[in-house]
């Protein structure tokens, strides 16, 4: 998909006829269908399109300190100290927010968080099925401050798909998180409470459709779990983010920023509720090689141009040693780097929208949009999230673009073949086995 070409308004001509019989001439006795290709859900991909007219739905968004988007750093580091000098580093270092990742205690929290100004930084949290401990912890560290920017980040619905089960049902882990979260709504005003994220479907190589409904389907689950703890249709929507991953396909990811916009338009707009998604991207994981570790700053570049250019309001990096294990200070600094470089040297962010009016932006947005919007209706149709992950309709979807995604042909053994042997003692000498130099990199990841 990466050699689609993004055609000057004046070419092709107007007239589609006259287009594809120059094509038709270049390519000879090949017919022009053989250039066409698919995503990994069957989406139809031209080598051509035409200049579209620009898409209505996708307004500007202002980000605080006159960025274009949130510059957001994440800390997994199991030392709390660590987690609190690598964030205190990137917030010094250009970040605008930060994401603690693990803990979940009071005392952990407040020993990663010590020194970030929580009415200045907006802190998250991702804490997996402890998600409602680690919010009330955060509330401890918070001392009930009105301004505190928070965002709880509670996704219950990832953690089962990701693991496979959890600890109690998780019904009763959706409607404890959605108790806690209005419970502290009341306190901290400006707080995001859920995040409705799509991610776990991408990491196991699901399609970008799938991706969508996957976290439009959680947007609906969360809002009715909101709703039913006293909040109102309006103010649950206006309380979940969107979670989605970017990766180096940045065509691809653009077109899924934008359709995931336009789904979640349509369901809150049903719905009575504010047609603006918020939506976080970060950078793919699955996207990552241990080998040669230091191309993944190209990938990770790429997958930070295709959110912002898609409207992402806040991005989330990761580092070129990801697959290997934690970063060090130099990786992390690359990474936000990478992002500011995009925002205050390319100027990404000056432009609205600046994909409107590609033919193939704004034809992949749409194509996704409704196949999203088709997997959505599926989903609902199961019973919810739940109900699809448990009856295994979301896994199915998932394994049918795995199988799409990567061909092998299988090898084997050569048959019938002679034996070397020959009369006498057999000769000994230590073997020189062959090696591949990344595969210590492997090894560790």
């Amino acid at each position: 998909m990466a050699d689609t070409l993004l055609i000057d308004p004046g070419f092709p001509p107007a007239d589609e006829a006259a287009w594809r019989a120059l094509v038709s001439k270049t390519l000879g006795d090949k017919p022009f269908e053989s250039l066409m290709k698919a995503t990994v859900e069957g989406l139809p991909i031209s080598p051509l399109y035409a200049a579209s007219e620009r898409a209505a739905g996708f307004p500007p968004r202002p980000f605080e300190a006159g960025r274009a988007w949130d510059v957001r750093t994440l800390s997994a580091h199991p030392d709390p100290a660590r987690a609190n000098a690598e964030l205190l580093a990137d917030l010094q270092g250009g970040a605008a927010s930060v994401i603690v990742q693990g803990h979940a205690t009071p005392d952990a929290l407040a020993r990663a968080l010590k020194d970030v100004i929580l009415e200045l930084a907006p802190t998250g949290l991702d804490a997996g099925f402890r998600g409602p401990q680690a919010a009330l912890a955060l509330h401890t560290v918070a001392r009930s401050s009105p301004g505190a920017k928070l965002a709880l980040n509670l996704d219950p619905l990832s953690a089962f798909a990701g693991s496979g089960a959890s600890p109690g049902p998780v019904a009763a882990h959706l409607a404890t998180a959605a108790t806690v979260a209005a419970d502290l709504v009341q306190t901290y005003p400006q707080a995001s409470l859920f995040q409705a994220s799509g991610r776990v479907v991408h990491e196991a190589g699901g399609g970008e459709a799938l991706e969508v409904a996957f976290a439009a389907a959680a947007a609906i689950d969360y809002a009715r779990a909101l709703v039913g703890a006293g909040l109102t249709i309006a103010e649950a929507f206006a309380r979940v983010t969107l979670g989605l991953s970017a990766d180096a396909d940045y065509f691809v990811g653009i077109a899924k920023v934008r359709a995931a916009r336009v789904v979640f338009a349509r369901i809150a707009t049903a719905s009575g509720a504010d047609p603006l998604a918020r939506i976080e991207a970060r950078s793919s994981r699955r996207m990552l090689t241990a080998q040669d570790a230091w191309t993944n700053m190209i990938r990770l570049t790429v997958a930070g141009f295709g959110a912002a250019v898609g409207g992402a309001d806040a991005v989330v990096l990761g580092t070129y040693s990801d697959a290997l294990g934690l970063p060090t200070t130099l990786a992390r600094r690359q990474s936000r780097n990478a992002q500011l470089v995009l925002m205050e040297e390319a100027h990404i962010g000056k432009v609205t929208d600046p994909a409107a009016g590609s033919g193939y932006i704004e034809t992949l947005t749409d194509q996704i949009a409704r196949a999203a919007w088709t997997r959505l209706q599926a989903i609902e149709a199961a019973g919810g999230l739940v109900s699809a992950l448990t009856s295994g309709l979301i896994a199915r979807d998932v394994a049918a673009a795995v199988a799409a995604r990567v061909e092998v042909e299988p090898g084997g053994a050569f048959p019938d073949q002679p034996s070397p042997r020959l009369p006498g003692e057999d000769s000994v000498c230590p073997p020189l086995k062959p090696i591949r130099l990344s595969e210590a990199y492997e090894v560790a990841a």
